[in-house]
């Protein structure tokens, strides 16, 4: 369906593709990987024709259609989310826009002169309309965005009260309805609850026509691409199978490129010993003319581009008492809306409880309870002997000095710390090269959440109350986290919507429902296991 045929591209000074190809064909589901900044959008957008390659072409079948959603959602606002929906989805959008003109223009007094013709319009518009099921369409709407967790309330009320995560939502919405020959989504997985990550999921799985998407939601991606296309270096390179596959796959190919590196660097050096040794002596000449001809023939194995991931060991936390934290009769209410009524919860030592619940059911309430950002309306919140907290939300963000560098705040937030050390932590949360010269102000809603976290982790406190802490990090940087908090000695309180995540760090799950608060030991793989979902918003 769609052909990329030795694609050369530079971004400013960059060099993104060097004569690259790659092809998406009918029914295939593929993940696109790289580090940031690699070309991934570049890629999309080449593939849309809004920017062109500088060599080669992108070739796309007659007749294709294509939805492309990415994290640019323009404006919305002045109407309901469902016709904002329902306005993406094809030419049965602007069938309906007729219609809706027509219905109009038949109570216009203005216009009892076109009467006749203005019926007869209808009844034409009106038959297309149904041919192309426009009647459907609206339910189609309502059932996607009440698949993202979208309320009745919010899909009639006005588009341009949401919030930007809502709106991003929206506008996936309107390239799942608009249902295209081939769709193109960069990271659709960003801004979702694990309720409408998981709908996504089993909604794309019945796609059936040709995928191709980012996501640094690795589980997400193994369940849904049958195929990887890896950027590296200006080259695309495509492996069949998932994620976890692919992982593997290059992990082996590497090994072998490296194991022949190594042989023909060992039989280089053994020839050109031969040559340095016996080139001075007249009755060798021949031999050494042969091997110098072999030599300058000889094709070398390049040693395998590995990718820059740096592994960081946290410092050790300092011990706490047994008692973390203690809530004893705990009520909260906002305005009339009762969160919690006598929540009784005791976190322990070294126990790592992630906090699940749909969207609205108290999860980053609780966390607030337990970091003092809020007050309980009746009942305690107690800390135990020894425990230093670091509390991780969104608004930590106004933390950081606007005026500083990355490289400055961090710097001013540990002045004993070396160089070294600080810049090998910057760079485990994706700020190499210049990047640490930026100052904070320009940082983007990620990069500011990365360098928080770094500052909190570079000194870790005994406790860890973390809220979403995966957002905004691309795969390499979160499988660091993970290796890093899986070796973390403290005690963990978190709310995260990435699956792998949550199994690899949780050893006790809070599930918070309408009919109760309910505790599971083991972690939240043993909870899928005992429950048979993976999110209580799917209990059936």
């Amino acid at each position: 369906m769609i052909r990329i045929e030795n694609i050369s591209k530079s971004n400013s000074h960059r060099i993104l593709y060097i004569e690259a190809s790659a092809a998406l064909n009918r029914g295939e589901k593929i993940g696109l990987v790289g580090p940031n900044g690699a070309g991934k959008t570049t890629l999309f957008r080449m593939i849309t024709g809004a920017e062109v390659p500088d060599e080669g072409q992108v070739a796309t079948e007659k007749n294709v259609t294509i939805g492309y959603f990415n994290q640019d959602v323009g404006e919305m606002a002045g109407r309901s989310a469902v016709a904002e929906v329902m306005d993406g989805a094809g030419p049965v959008s602007e069938v309906a826009a007729e219609l809706r003109e027509l219905e109009a223009a038949m109570v216009d007094p203005d216009r009892m002169d076109e009467m006749d013709q203005i019926i007869e319009r209808y009844g034409e518009v009106q038959a297309r309309y149904e041919e192309l099921d426009g009647y459907g369409l609206e339910g189609r709407a309502r059932e996607v965005l009440a698949g993202l967790s979208f309320t009745q309330e919010m899909m009639d009320g006005d588009v341009g009260k949401l919030s930007g995560g809502w709106k991003m939502r929206v506008a996936l919405a309107r390239i799942l309805l608009m249902r295209p020959d081939v769709m193109l989504l960069d990271e659709p997985s960003n801004h979702l609850d694990l309720e409408s990550l998981i709908w996504l999921e089993q909604f794309l799985k019945g796609y059936d026509g040709a995928l191709l998407m980012t996501s640094h939601d690795r589980e997400f991606m193994n369940r849904i691409v049958n195929k990887i296309i890896e950027i590296d270096a200006g080259s695309l390179t495509t492996y069949s199978g998932d994620y976890g596959f692919y992982e593997q796959q290059r992990a082996q190919n590497e090994k072998q490129q490296q194991a022949q590196f190594e042989r023909q660097q060992a039989m280089l050096a053994k020839e050109i010993k031969f040559i340095e040794r016996f080139k001075a002596r007249a009755s060798h000449a021949a031999q050494v003319q042969s091997r110098v001809k072999k030599l300058d023939k000889i094709e070398r194995v390049e040693p395998p581009r590995r990718r820059q991931s740096v592994a960081f060991e946290f410092q050790p936390a300092p011990r706490s008492g047994e008692d973390v934290v203690n809530l004893r009769g705990v009520h909260k209410k906002y305005g009339s809306r009762s969160i919690y009524e006598g929540l009784d919860f005791m976190i322990r030592r070294k126990e790592r409880w992630c906090i699940m619940g749909i969207n609205g059911a108290g999860k980053s309430t609780l966390l607030k309870l337990v970091a003092g950002a809020t007050e309980p309306d009746a009942g305690s919140v107690t800390l135990g002997a020894s425990v230093r907290m670091g509390y991780f939300a969104q608004h930590a963000m106004d933390l950081l000095d606007g005026d500083l560098t990355v490289f400055g705040w961090l710097e001013a937030e540990f002045p004993r710390a070396g160089q070294g050390a600080l810049r090998t932590l910057a760079g485990c949360f994706g700020f190499s090269g210049d990047d640490v010269e930026k100052k904070c102000r320009v940082l983007s809603g990620g990069e500011k959440a990365r360098l928080v976290m770094a500052a909190m982790l570079f000194d870790p406190p005994n406790f860890l109350v973390l809220d979403e802490p995966t957002n905004h990090l691309d795969l390499d940087t979160k499988e660091m986290l993970i290796g890093a908090l899986s070796e973390y000695e403290g005690t963990m309180l978190f709310v995260s919507h990435d699956r792998h995540f949550l199994a690899e760090l949780s050893n006790r799950v809070l599930e918070l429902t309408p009919d109760g608060i309910h505790r599971y030991d083991g972690g939240y793989t043993e909870y899928v296991e005992r429950t048979g979902y993976e999110a209580p918003g799917l209990r059936s």
